[in-house]
C-alpha cells in the first residue's frame, strides 16, 4: 500500500450477511457500478447480473439458499463509521454445480487423499457464466485499496469458517489483478462473443464475412423461419406472465434433458421481470399463433448477455436463429458493443462469434493441493492459449 493508504485500511472490517436485503439496494448498485461511464440514472449497474434486483430475485425465489446448496455469504467491507465501502457477492457451496468453471477433479482428488474440499466459497453470479466485477468497490480513487482489502478479508474468512478454498469466476482485469497480487491461482477458459465493429445493420456485418459464409448464413436464417415461424422481441411491459409461462415450459423441457435439474424456478422469472423488465430481452418464436421456442437475454450498458434457451418444437436452425442471429440483430439495433452468448459452443464461430479468453482466480488453503493445482493450471493455460489461437484462425471473416 502507498503511504496514504494505511489509515483507511486500518479502519476497515469485514461483515458477512446471509441475505442481500441486509444491504441497501442503492448502496449495492452504486458499488457494483465500476465502469468508467456508468449506466444511466435509475438503470442499476452496467452489468445487470450484479444488480441488487437480479441477485435478490435469485434469493427471494429460493433458487439460491440452503435448499439448493448455495448458502448466501455476501461479504461487506465497512469503515469504522459503519459505511459500506465494498461488497463481494459470495456463496458457501456444498457442491460444484451451476458454476461453469469445473473443479470436480480437484474436489475428487483432495477427498480421495483424505481432505475435505466442501464447503468452499464461490464468488460469482449463480448459474451465470458471464464476465463482470466480483469485488464491488465502485470506481472512486480508493476502489483499488478496497478491492485488496476485500481479498484479504476473503482469505481470513476462509480460515475462520474452515472452508477449503475461494473461487472467483469470470473475472474482470482489475479483480484478477487484485487476486493475483495476493498469489491466488489464475485459470483461463474460452468463450465465444460477437464483437460489434460499428455495424449499422446486419448486412454490414455480413459484408465483413467471406462470400461463402455470407451465403451460408443467409440460407440458414431463411430455413429457420420456414413453416410459418415468426420472431418477436419482448422487453419491458411486453414481458407478460403469459410469455413467461411459455418460456418456462421451454426452459424446463430443455433443461431437464440437458442437465437433469434446471436451476431456476418459475417464481424467479416473475420477480426478475417485476424488478428489471427493461433490462430483459425475450426472443420468442411463434408458429400458428403460439410460442414454440425462446431465448432469455439480459441487456447491459454495452453488452447483451445470452442466458437460457428452450423449445417445444424442433425446427432446423431455429436454435441458431433465436439464440445467436437475433442477438446480433438486437445488438446492432441498440448499438451494443458485444454479445456474450454463454458458455462453450465452438459452433458459434461459424455464426460470427469470436474466441475470447475468460479468467478466474482461486485461493487454495492446503499447500499440497495448491501446489498440485498450480502445476495443472500452468499447463491448462498454455493449452487454452493454443486452442484460442487455432480457433481464431477459423473465424468466418474476410482476411485483410
Amino acid at each position: 500500500m502507498s503511504e496514504a493508504e494505511p489509515n483507511h485500511a486500518a479502519a476497515l472490517s469485514l461483515r458477512v450477511v446471509d441475505d442481500i436485503h441486509a444491504v441497501n439496494a442503492s448502496i449495492w448498485d452504486r458499488l457494483a457500478e465500476n465502469e468508467a461511464a456508468p449506466a444511466g440514472p435509475g438503470e442499476g449497474p452496467s452489468n445487470p447480473f450484479l444488480s441488487h434486483a437480479f441477485l435478490s430475485s435469485l434469493e427471494d425465489s429460493g433458487c439460491v439458499g440452503e435448499r439448493t446448496g448455495w448458502f448466501v455469504q455476501h461479504l461487506v467491507l465497512e469503515d469504522d463509521a459503519g459505511e459500506v465501502r465494498a461488497l463481494a457477492p459470495a456463496y458457501a457451496k456444498t457442491h460444484s454445480q451451476g458454476e461453469y468453471v469445473f473443479d470436480y477433479g480437484w474436489a475428487d482428488a483432495f477427498q480421495r487423499a483424505g481432505g475435505q474440499y466442501y464447503p468452499k466459497l464461490q464468488l460469482s453470479v449463480p448459474f451465470t457464466p458471464a464476465g463482470g466485477p466480483r469485488l464491488l468497490a465502485g470506481n472512486g480513487p480508493l476502489s483499488g485499496l478496497f478491492r485488496r482489502a476485500l481479498v484479504q478479508g476473503i482469505e481470513a474468512y476462509c480460515g475462520q469458517a474452515d472452508v477449503s478454498s475461494a473461487h472467483a469466476t469470470f473475472l474482470r482485469a482489475d479483480d484478477l489483478a487484485a487476486m493475483e497480487s495476493a498469489d491466488w491461482l489464475h485459470r483461463t477458459d474460452q468463450q465465444f462473443h460477437f464483437i460489434n465493429r460499428g455495424y449499422g445493420a446486419y448486412d454490414d456485418f455480413l459484408a465483413s464475412l467471406t462470400s461463402r459464409k455470407r451465403k451460408d448464413l443467409r440460407k440458414e436464417r431463411e430455413k429457420a423461419l420456414e413453416n410459418g415461424i415468426e420472431i418477436v422481441w419482448l422487453t419491458g411491459a411486453d414481458l407478460t406472465e403469459e410469455a413467461w409461462d411459455a418460456f418456462y415450459r421451454f426452459y424446463m423441457d430443455t433443461g431437464a434433458r440437458k442437465w437433469g435439474r434446471p436451476y431456476l424456478n418459475r417464481r424467479f422469472f416473475t420477480l426478475v421481470s417485476e424488478r428489471m423488465a427493461d433490462r430483459i430481452l425475450l426472443v420468442m418464436a411463434k408458429r400458428e399463433g403460439r410460442y414454440i421456442a425462446g431465448a432469455l437475454n439480459f441487456i447491459g450498458k454495452d453488452r447483451l448477455y445470452g442466458r437460457n434457451w428452450g423449445c417445444i418444437e424442433d425446427h432446423p436452425f431455429l436454435h441458431f436463429e433465436v439464440c445467436y442471429h437475433q442477438a446480433i440483430d438486437f445488438a446492432i439495433a441498440r448499438g451494443l458493443g458485444v454479445v456474450e452468448a454463454g458458455a462453450q459452443g465452438q459452433h458459434k464461430i461459424a455464426r460470427g462469434y469470436e474466441p475470447v479468453t475468460t479468467h478466474s482466480a482461486h485461493f487454495i488453503r492446503h499447500p499440497g493441493l495448491r501446489a498440485a493445482i498450480a502445476d495443472y493450471l500452468e499447463a491448462e493455460r498454455e493449452e487454452v492459449d493454443q486452442i484460442g489461437t487455432l480457433l481464431g484462425g477459423h473465424t468466418p471473416f474476410r482476411k485483410g
